[in-house]
């Protein structure tokens, strides 16, 4: 009775793993409310030119950085200070929806592709297009990791990831 047990748990052990191996090749495709965290975009475009991952030193350093560039945005927009819009810019460093094109890019820095033209625009947001289109969007960029954030005028409306893994 005890090696049934075991070769039962075995099984089922395995079918998990197989389960979630299987999950993990599919890759990630969605469309959310909260979009890429700025150090994970850094991060990323580090490993991209120098093939490692940031030192403590330079990870600190950035964050140094940013900081000083949040701060010196809320003293040139104090109105924005004690807003709860403003948490996820300046705390959790995520971009939002909501959020300008302003704070995006000093979250983030300038896209990898920017564009205005709606095919391209349904080509970069896959199955999400008819919402993404109803939500008005005009301008779609492009960044690292799969993320995609779609503006209405200067405003996020929508933000999606794809990406292959």
């Amino acid at each position: 009775m005890r090696g049934v047990r075991t070769a039962t748990l075995a099984v089922a052990t395995l079918a998990v793993l197989l389960a979630a191996c299987a999950t993990m090749r599919g890759g990630v495709e969605q469309r959310t409310a909260q979009g890429p965290v700025a150090e994970d975009v850094w991060g990323y475009a580090v490993l991209e030119s120098t093939g490692r991952t940031p030192s403590f030193d330079e990870r600190r350093h950035w964050d140094n950085q940013m900081d000083q560039k949040i701060s010196d945005y809320l003293r040139a927009h104090p109105e924005f200070a004690n807003s709860l819009e403003i948490a996820a810019f300046r705390f959790n460093r995520r971009v939002t929806m909501g959020m300008t094109k302003e704070l995006v890019l000093l979250l983030l820095g300038p896209p990898l592709v920017a564009t205005t033209e709606p095919a391209r625009m349904e080509e970069l947001a896959r199955r999400y297009w008819p919402a993404i289109k109803a939500a008005g969007a005009t301008e779609a960029w492009a960044y690292p990791l799969g993320w995609r954030i779609y503006f209405k005028d200067t405003r996020v409306v929508d933000i999606t990831q794809y990406l292959i893994r």
